[in-house]
């Protein structure tokens, strides 16, 4: 490995250092991508616990087994959404323009700041399912189906984390990138993350049918609610690693586009 490749190795490691520690230091940020999400599934399981009942739902020993899936996925995108937010600080304060002064790769700069996001992903699944297995939760696919969570739950951080960067990286404005926050939120909830589609009918079904963040959600109540299954492995880490390789490719575009314009 020659001096220039190690030396580019370092400056990542210390870029997404520098990330995760910025989450670290901010309770404020972090907090609410935590309690939020666990406030939803105790007032989901306490309204709808009879609702396991209804025709169609899937076969579940308790509403709280189906929720975990909505609560992680709730709680990575909020947390993402943070990370990129930090992007566009760094493009408002000059600290973005000082890093592009120096070798450091271009996607380097990118990845290291979402590094922070990924971490953080990865420790909210984590943190959902310790937090919850005292109150009953059961993941029917093991601690094999659990790390796969976990990846998870890493990958959608990163998914998500890199199409905000790119609304970072055009706007350099931290209350644009805050502003797209209940875009997010209607998402999710014109989603399956707190009920079956097979449930749902007309319109909101619809969507939610379209809606990519259903199909995220179901692999990780798939692994929950049921055994451990390849599919199940599959859609939980495919899918948000193919969003990723999309926002990732879109924000690397759009780095080239603002260096090319300045």
């Amino acid at each position: 490995m020659t001096a220039v490749a190690i030396g580019r190795r370092e400056q990542l490691i210390a870029l997404s250092w520098r990330s995760v520690l910025s989450i670290v230091r901010q309770p404020s940020v972090v907090v609410p991508s935590l309690v939020f999400p666990l406030f939803f599934v105790a007032l989901g399981t306490s309204s709808f616990g009879r609702a396991v009942n209804i025709p169609g739902f899937p076969v579940v020993d308790s509403f709280l087994d189906f929720a975990l899936a909505g609560s992680v996925v709730q709680g990575v995108l909020f947390g993402s959404v943070t990370s990129a937010t930090a992007l566009a600080t760094d493009i408002e304060t000059g600290f973005f323009d000082r890093l592009l002064a120096t070798p450091s790769t271009r996607a380097g700069i990118l990845v290291g700041r979402l590094a922070g996001a990924m971490a953080y992903g990865l420790a909210q699944t984590l943190f959902f399912t310790l937090v919850l297995f005292p109150f009953g939760l059961s993941i029917k696919s093991g601690p094999i189906g659990l790390l796969a969570m976990m990846i998870g739950g890493l990958l959608t951080a990163l998914a998500v984390g890199s199409v905000m960067s790119t609304m970072a990286i055009r706007t350099g404005s931290s209350e644009a990138v805050q502003g797209s926050f209940p875009l997010i939120f209607i998402l999710l909830f014109f989603s399956s993350a707190f009920f079956p589609r097979q449930t749902m009918s007309g319109v909101y079904r619809y969507i939610a049918n379209v809606n990519p963040i259903s199909y995220l959600v179901e692999g990780f109540r798939s692994l929950t609610i049921e055994s451990l299954t390849l599919q199940a492995v599959a859609q939980t880490i495919l899918i948000p690693a193919l969003i990723a390789v999309g926002g990732l490719a879109l924000s690397l575009r759009s780095l080239r586009r603002r260096l090319a314009a300045s």
